[in-house]
Parts: C-alpha cells; structure tokens; sequence
C-alpha cells in the first residue's frame, strides 16, 4: 500500500489526503461527540482526560521520534552507500585508464554495462520493492571477466591493476548494501504502534471538553494535524528507493562515469550486456 502511493502520487498529493484527510476526520469525529454527549462541553473529565493524553502523547511522541530518526538515518545510509559504489565504479575507470588499449577498452565497456544495467534494469525493480541480485548479476560477473583477463607487466601496471581489483570487490560489497537497503521497511510491530497511535491519540481528544466549539476544533484540528504530519514523514521515508525523498542514481552518471551515458555509448552499451537476464523481471531470486 505505502509502495504504491510513494509510486503513483506526489508527495504533496500524500500530504493532503494524510494531513488533511486526518484533520478533517477529527473535526467531524469531534463535532460528533460533542452532539451525541452535550456534557463534554462542560469539561466533567478534563482532568482524566488530561492525564491520559498526556501519558499517551508522551509515549507516542517517543515512538514516532524514535521511527522518523530511524527512517532518516536509513535514507542518509542508503545515500552513502550509493555514493560508495558510484566512486568505487569511478575509480575502475580511471585505474583502467593505465592500461593498454584493448584491455582499456574491455573494461570500460564492462563498467559501461553495469552503470546502464543499475539504472535502467535495477532502479525500477528497486522502486517496486522488488530487488533483484540478478539484474546486475551478469554485469559483475562481466567486470570480474575483464579484470582478470589482463595481465599487467611491471611494477606500475601492476600498481594500477591491484587499485582497480581492489575498487572492484569494494563495489561488490557495496552493491549487495544497496539491495538489503531496497529490501528494508518499517516492521510490522512499529507499524501498529506509529498507525495504531494515532487511532488512539486522536480520539482522545474528543474527550477534553471546551465550552468554546471553535477553541474545541481548534485543538483537536492541531492534534490531528501534528500527528498527520509526523505520519507523513514515515510514509515518506519508509522506502528509499521510492517516491520524492527517493535517493536518486544521478551519481552513476557523473565525474569519470559521465563518459557512459553520451549518445555513443548509449548505442553500443547493450553489446556490452547491460539488459537483464530474462528471470531478474520477476523478482528477487537468490
């Protein structure tokens, strides 16, 4: 479900039908009780209603902190390790540059496939929440090809070649913490408790009686609005790979990988077997 409105709605869209959808159910539940039990009004239970919400506000606010800053660190993490693995990619190519042609060029095309292979095959199937090992499978396998068939000749091709391999198993590492990361969502227990909350905190409010109707719709529209908000942060980002607050493949186009995506490379890159296998389409496989 939160897959698919971070896919086929704004962030904005979200926000209005979260924060405002929310608020105005709480003003309409409100008005409702206030009808249906005209002694609320007078604040009978204000002082029990008062210490329930706030133990309750108390509890939930630590909660929803406790999951924004989660899910915030997990997206700044996400971002690291992309970064990681762009300039991991990077330096292939510039440690490449050293060798001789045919062997420059072998693995550039290699390092071409899989930049075209992330974006194009794997980015979606991450955003879908369908991680796939796969899609790239070929591509690394391809890299490791085109390493190991040269054989450098002297202290400095050698030199060169160790950065590169080293480069190599770094991005490979990084490239499986980039698939765990598109497989990771809120769990189930803190998903009860975030949305779970809310359906306690808010009718809460309902309780605490004010003799001003507009004062009364005020608060519980205040309430019901700070929670929505803090609802729409999880939702926002619970998926890294989805929706606005997505982390973005922009760095496997740029600095020394920029050279992949010109209109030439476009037109030889699926020689160099940037498509998927067939099975990668259809989720992950291990």
């Amino acid at each position: 479900m939160i897959l698919w409105l971070l896919n086929s709605l704004s962030t904005f869209v979200i926000a209005v039908l979260l924060v405002g959808g929310l608020t105005g159910l709480a003003v309409a539940g409100s008005v409702a009780a206030r009808r249906r039990f005209p002694h609320l009004a007078q604040g009978e239970h204000n002082e029990m209603v008062g210490v329930a919400l706030g133990m309750f506000g108390a509890i939930y606010g630590i909660i929803l902190a406790f999951v924004v800053v989660t899910l915030w660190t997990q997206l700044e993490t996400t971002q690291s390790i992309i970064a990681a693995e762009a300039s991991d990619l990077a330096a292939v190519v510039r440690s490449a540059d050293a060798f001789p042609a045919a062997d420059r060029a072998r693995v550039h095309a290699a390092v071409g496939a899989y930049s075209h292979a992330v974006v194009e095959v794997q980015w979606p199937l991450m955003r879908e929440g369908r991680p796939s090992y796969e899609a790239t499978g070929a591509q690394t396998h391809a890299l490791y090809q085109a390493l190991m068939a040269y054989e450098p000749q002297g202290p400095r091709a050698e030199t060169f070649y160790g950065e590169a391999a080293s480069s190599l198993n770094d991005l490979n590492s990084q490239r499986r913490a980039r698939i765990t990361m598109a497989e990771t969502s809120l769990p189930v227990l803190l998903q009860v408790l975030v949305y779970g909350g809310a359906l306690v905190i808010v009718p809460l409010t309902f309780l605490f009686g004010l003799r001003s109707l507009k004062m009364q719709l005020l608060f519980v529209s205040a309430v019901a609005g700070l929670i929505g908000f803090s609802l729409l942060l999880v939702v926002a980002l619970d998926r890294p790979f989805a929706g606005d607050l997505s982390v973005s493949p922009a760095p496997y186009k740029e600095a020394a990988l920029a050279r992949f995506w010109t209109a030439d490379a476009r037109r030889i890159s699926p020689r160099c077997g940037s498509r998927a296998p067939a099975g990668s389409r259809r989720g992950p496989r291990r």
